[in-house]
Order: structure tokens, then sequence, then C-alpha cells
């Protein structure tokens, strides 16, 4: 199989996008943080490219300038987006200049001059082998830029985006791992110690760097290969790509066809069809409004219950009475044993294996106290035993909250 990082991470954060844009080959237009970030990724590719006549300043701006798709440009793509996010003005006018700050304050602590580039938009490819069952998966992917440092080689990747990771979360950073990967693929006698990997983010004008050990690229291969084998498996058994709904949602322009929201987005049908459409929007109304009060009144039952009993304990009653009907207080009580005597007890009757059967509610809770490695081989031993649909439900905490199909042209 191959794949890249962006397809990997797109099946981790939600199946359904990722079968929408890799699996059905469905177009989706360019958001708008993604049209900013490639205007730029492209400036500041300029910016390091000419070595060693860096342009100035002023002609790294014009070339942001230049590659700007501007208004129309933007509202062309806009319309072929069924989300119909249309751009104004003013929105376009602050969002560039917003790129041309970014860039000034970029070139400032960065003259291009002061680095040794190796590479811009390196493109590389990783064989990866699964061990199981012998298959070899191709990796692709594009680093931004490689450096040749004092201490060895940086990978730098530019995030335009205003959400920064914890220093921690980047020894776990599967891009990160993956790159590193791509390099040692590249230059076999690196050492993959000596390779640091950054993430520079442009917004906040900071920039965090790690560095990835033989375990941790072992940890990300693993993660790799069981995320492909995932992606396998669903595509050979029919299994569906479940969305997870996220806040990514808000940025996704699938949602007009994704299950999780397309029925957002249903316009009125019309003719016979329309009763059936007023009798399902009723129930939905109905189910939310009984739900709502079911909820309301567990809590103050919670509340009375409460009260009931702390007044049968200060009047020692076990019992109290009413036209509609009776009360009961009982104790409960837990027991812990002494599992050794137990053990003993039970081994001469051959029932001490009936008590140790699997409990799965420990399991979850052990699965958190062991390494990532013993983790992984517990998840590739279960499999599915039974399949079920719950329905859960979200009450919207403002009201009047704008409904986006109302909006559609």
């Amino acid at each position: 199989m191959r794949t890249s990082y962006s397809s990997i991470d797109t099946y981790l954060q939600c199946p359904q996008k990722y079968k929408f844009q890799e699996v059905d080959k469905i177009r989706a237009p360019k958001s708008r943080e993604a049209i900013f970030g490639t205007a730029i990724h492209s400036a500041l590719n300029f910016m390091f490219k000419n070595n060693p006549l860096f342009p100035t300043l002023d002609e790294v701006v014009d070339h942001f300038r230049q590659n700007w798709p501007g208004l129309e440009k933007l509202n062309q793509e806009a319309k072929q987006d069924s989300l119909k996010t249309f751009w104004t003005e003013k929105e376009e006018k602050v969002l560039f200049e917003d790129g041309v700050r970014l860039l000034k304050r970029f070139y400032e602590k960065n003259a291009p001059w002061n680095f040794t580039v190796l590479e811009l938009e390196s493109r590389f490819e990783v064989p990866i082998q699964d061990e199981k069952t012998g298959e070899v998966h191709i990796l692709a992917g594009i680093i931004d830029r490689l450096d040749k440092t004092p201490e060895g080689y940086e990978i730098i990747d530019y995030k335009t985006g205003k959400k920064m990771p914890t220093q921690d979360s980047l020894k776990t950073n599967l891009q990160l791992s993956l790159y590193s990967l791509g390099i040692q693929k590249k230059w076999p006698h690196l050492n993959i110690e000596d390779i640091k990997l950054s993430l520079y983010f442009l917004k906040h004008e900071d920039k965090l760097s790690t560095k990835i050990d033989g375990e941790a690229a072992k940890k990300t291969k693993e993660h790799v290969l069981k995320t492909i084998a995932d992606i396998q498996d669903h595509l050979q058994t029919g299994k569906e790509f479940e969305p997870m709904p996220s806040a990514l949602c808000n940025w996704c322009s699938y949602r007009p066809i994704c299950p999780a929201w397309r029925h957002l987005y249903k316009k009125m049908p019309s003719g016979e069809v329309q009763p059936t459409k007023e009798e399902i929007e009723k129930t939905i109304k109905d189910f939310l409004e009984i739900k709502k009060d079911v909820k309301t009144k567990e809590e103050k039952l919670d509340q009375l219950q409460e009260q009931i009993k702390d007044y049968m304990d200060k009047e020692n009653l076990t019992r109290v009475f009413d036209e509609a009907g009776t009360i009961s207080k009982k104790k409960n009580q837990r027991f812990e044993y002494d599992w050794t005597a137990v053990k003993t007890i039970l081994a001469n009757f051959g029932k001490w294996e009936e008590v140790l059967k699997a409990d799965e509610t420990k399991l979850k809770k052990i699965m958190g106290e062991i390494p990532e490695s013993a983790r992984t081989e517990i998840e590739n031993a279960r499999k599915v035993s039974k399949e079920y649909t719950t329905i859960t439900t979200t009450f919207k905490r403002e009201a009047g909250v704008e409904n986006p199909a109302e909006n559609m042209v």
C-alpha cells in the first residue's frame, strides 16, 4: 500500500473523511487555512531558495503578494465548495495583511544567510515491511526544510495554525517521526539521534524541537503498520469508515455529504414526500424534548432521594409511606476477599480458573499502565464479538444556533 503522513493523519482524525478523500477520490475545495498556508509556504521557500543571493524582505513580501489568489479567485474556489464559504473583501484583506506581518517578523528573526539550508520541499519515500504479512508499504512525504547544523541536521516543518502543542507531545509526533525515517532512508549513514526535528509556529514566532531515538522510531513504525492494517481491513471486509465528529468538522468541506452532518444540510423535499419529512422532524423534536425532560427529572429525583434518606436516618426509619406507595431503605455491603485463601479453597474443586475470567473494564484500566508496545500487542489480539448501534443526545448550549442549511444558495 502506498500512503503518506497526511493520509494516515486524516484516517486517525476521521475514517469517513479518509474514505471521501482517498478511496472515493472526491475533490474537496481548499479551506481558508489551507490557502493561507500554501501562500506562506511558497514565500518561505522563495526566501531560502536563491542561495547565496538571498532575496530581500521586500522581495519575499512581493513574492507573497504575487502568489496570493486575490478575492476573485478565492471566491471562484468557494463556488465549488458545498459549504459556500464565500470571502468578503474585508476577510481577504485581513488575512493577506496577516500573512505580510507574519513574513516580516519571521524574516527579522531568521535572516536566510544565517542558515545552511540543504534542501527545500524535499520529497521522500520510506518502505516499511510488515513482518507478520511480509507486505511492504511505501510512505511518501514532503519536508519543508532541511538544514545542516554544527550538531548534525535539522528537519523544519512550518505551521501557520494557532494551536501549539506541548513540548512533551513532540516525542510521539507522528509527522516528525516519519520525516526522520525519510531522511534516514535518503542518507542511511546518518544516526537518527543526530537529527533534530522542529516545528516552527509562525504565528507564535516560536520553534519546538526534539529528537527521536531508536525506540521511538520503532513505535512509530508499529503505529503506522497498525493503522495501515486497519485501513486494509476496512477495504477488504467492507467495514464502514465511520465519521468521528470533532471540532475539526468546522473546517471540513465534506460536511454536507457526511453521515454525521448531512441531515443539517438536507433541503426540504417537495410533493408527496413532504409529510414524511415533517413527521421525522416532529419525531426528532419530540425525542429531544422528552430526553431533556427525563434528564431534568433524574436530577430532581436524585435531590429528593437524598432528602428522604436524610430524614429516614434522623428518624431511625427503614420505611416511609404515602397514598401512592412505600419507600424502603436497605443497607448494601461490598466485600473484599483474601484471594490467597479463596484460591486454596476453590482449587480443590477445580473452580479457581472460572474466577479468573477476563474483565474488559479492568483490562481498559490496566492498558493505561503498561508500555505502548504491550498495548499494541493486546489490541492486535482482539476481535469484534458483537456490533450494535446506540443513539446519543447532545443539547445545544445556546438557543438560536444558526442552521448552515438555511444560508445555502
